[in-house]
């Protein structure tokens, strides 16, 4: 009758130390970015829509913005994509969409079928900028103050939570107490 009840302890004993450790791994107990508090990272890139077109870091100096690195092939982006849709809607921030080791037609394509939140949209085909922002996986996203200073950073999906008592409360204060 042992030898039948130890194979499941051992079983047992081996879920529930899963268990502990996927509660360590709580996105709550990531470590911080280290480009808090540091100029956001050089970028000159094209327009997702329009290639002829280009946008840069400079250009979005004068009001605090959030960069949301997306692509199409990515599973989390669609769970979080009526957040980031709300945002937009709020008009509260520019949301500055960063489509990341994509393809053009392929995320035109995924914001066809799911709908176009962002204010601009930039590609970072090669995904030397997410690099340079220290992006792991989509998605991921950075709150900009208005003289391009990183302030925030989420890694994974957004959900309104964040939105509310992250990211809202620092835009308001950007922009001194008004939404």
């Amino acid at each position: 009758m042992s030898s039948r009840v130890l194979p499941l302890l051992a079983f047992a004993l081996l879920i529930g130390l899963l268990l502990v450790g996927l509660q360590i791994a709580d996105t709550k107990t990531q470590l911080p970015s280290p480009l808090i508090n540091k100029p956001v990272p050089a970028f000159d890139l094209p327009v997702l829509g329009n290639p002829q077109q280009r946008l840069s870091n400079e250009s979005m100096l004068g009001e605090p913005y959030l960069v949301n690195f997306w692509a199409s092939w990515c599973v989390a982006c669609k769970v979080e994509h009526p957040v980031v849709t709300a945002l937009a809607e709020s008009g509260k921030i520019t949301v500055l969409g960063m489509n990341f080791r994509d393809e053009r037609t392929d995320a035109l394509a995924w914001l066809a079928r799911n709908g176009d939140p962002y204010d601009i949209i930039l590609q970072d085909l090669d995904g030397r900028i997410s690099i340079d922002f220290g992006v792991y996986a989509a998605p991921e996203s950075f709150l900009v103050d208005p003289k391009g200073m990183i302030v925030f950073k989420q890694t994974g999906v957004l959900t309104s939570e964040i939105i509310e008592t992250e990211i809202l409360p620092r835009v308001a204060a950007m922009k001194g107490g008004q939404q």
